[in-house]
């Protein structure tokens, strides 16, 4: 009997072979029927575990991009899983329009770790975003009495928070606003990492409410800001009565090796966003946090979400945080970038012009004699490492926070020995 029904077995598994489509037929079904708005290196991915990922024909790869900085738990944590699957047998959505256990639990654990007083929940960094912007454009004009329909936002030029209407109204990139228009109005730009354009700004415009600013800008190539710029910002919100918005989607939960990018320089913004990481990939989760004097001015019918703050979302979002705080990931980022920093800082000028970064967020310049970050992300795919170009010229090194110093050390090398092959 045994025997009958391992000869069954086989004969499935076989016929589930034979249905599996090839790497190639997958990619071409993709750009049939798919919208053709991302470029995806051609690999066809199948599993993920930790700081690695496996593609349908079994080959492994070390992942050097961990979702945009999504995987900080690394793929498929045991403990997220297991958050998942038990929380997805009990409750999964309910809306807003009841309580649950889930949602005050994370709002009190979120609240209380990072030291504001509130946390409204929703699911994506874009959402969050837009969030922050609509309490700021209302605490315009409920506390700082700004004139109806005046309320000015401003934005470091490099930005990305998105692709939303409202995101790419601030986005100073043609590719995001492109005959996208008209945009959302009173939205303004100054350069980044420039404190003297922002004070003139605040300066000069009264109506300004709000500034939104990536504390490490990510999209634009991991740009670090000068020592004190952070600290300026505060200095000069303060001084005009203008909110920060940090928007920390990409660089918040240890990603730059410390809980918050703003906590390099110990500055505490009006405003957090959160995203990415706060989901572990598993679920998607982001939200904004603030004091009461800010939060509450949004107010019952003023804003929602159908799945923000689900009680799937709450739990998987809770385990993901205690993740990072108890196994203590944001030390590890800061160890391993002190790794990576030291180890491309080798690579000669010819090669590589720049290394820019903080922690487990990093980006590698290279030299457009030397090759296309294309093609170099194509060898690299071959080598057995994932990650992805920055506007052509950038390589893109943020692996799970998870990963070792061995496994780091790994791709290191991969990445060194093909660029020096190349």
């Amino acid at each position: 009997m045994q025997s009958i029904r391992k000869q069954i077995l086989t004969v499935m598994r076989e016929a589930e072979v034979k249905r599996l489509l090839s790497s190639q037929e997958i990619i071409n079904r993709d750009e049939k029927y798919g919208g053709i708005h991302f470029k995806p290196l051609p690999v066809v991915l199948a599993k993920g575990e930790g700081a690695f990922l496996w593609d349908i024909d079994g080959k492994r790869y070390l992942d050097f991009l961990a979702g945009f900085s999504t995987m900080n738990q690394g793929h498929c944590h045991p403990r997220l899983v297991k958050a998942m699957r038990d929380q997805a047998g009990k409750l999964t959505h309910t809306s807003r329009a009841f309580f649950t256990v889930q949602h005050g639990e994370l709002a009190e654990y979120l609240t209380k770790l990072l030291g504001w007083d509130r946390f409204l929940p929703m699911n994506t960094g874009v959402e969050a975003g837009d969030t922050a912007l609509k309490i700021s454009r209302r605490w315009a004009y409920r506390v700082k009495k700004v004139p109806s329909g005046k309320a000015t936002i401003v934005f470091a030029k490099g930005n990305f928070w998105g692709r939303s209407l409202a995101a790419i109204s601030a986005s100073t990139d043609p590719n995001c606003y492109t005959d996208f228009g008209p945009y959302v109005p009173r939205f303004d730009k100054v350069p980044y990492d420039d404190l003297k354009a922002l004070e003139e700004k605040f300066k000069e415009d009264p109506t300004v409410c709000a500034f939104m600013v990536e504390p490490i800008q990510g999209e634009a190539g991991v740009i670090v800001p000068k020592e004190g710029y952070l600290k300026g910002v505060r200095e000069l919100c303060t001084k005009y009565n203008v909110l920060w918005i940090a928007d920390e989607v990409q660089t918040g939960l240890c990603r730059t090796g410390a809980r918050l990018a703003v906590d390099h320089e110990n500055q505490r913004p009006d405003i957090l966003v959160l995203g990415k990481a706060l989901s572990g990939g598993m679920y998607p989760v982001s939200g904004v946090l603030a004091d009461d004097a800010v939060m509450l001015c949004l107010q019952t019918g003023t804003h929602g979400s159908t799945f923000g703050g689900s009680p799937l979302a709450c739990t998987v979002a809770l385990e993901a945080v205690k993740i990072l705080e108890e196994e203590n990931l944001a030390e590890n980022a800061r160890k391993l970038g002190d790794v990576l920093k030291e180890e491309l800082g080798k690579l000669p000028k010819d090669i590589a012009t720049e290394f820019r970064g903080r922690g487990l967020l990093a980006g590698l310049v290279i030299n457009k004699e030397f090759a296309e970050g294309w093609d170099i992300c194509l060898k690299l795919r071959d080598a057995g490492l994932l990650t992805r170009p920055a506007h052509g010229q950038i390589i893109r090194i943020s692996p799970p926070l998870t990963i070792t110093e061995e496994q780091l050390r790994e791709g290191l090398n991969i990445l060194t020995t093909t660029l020096r092959k190349m």
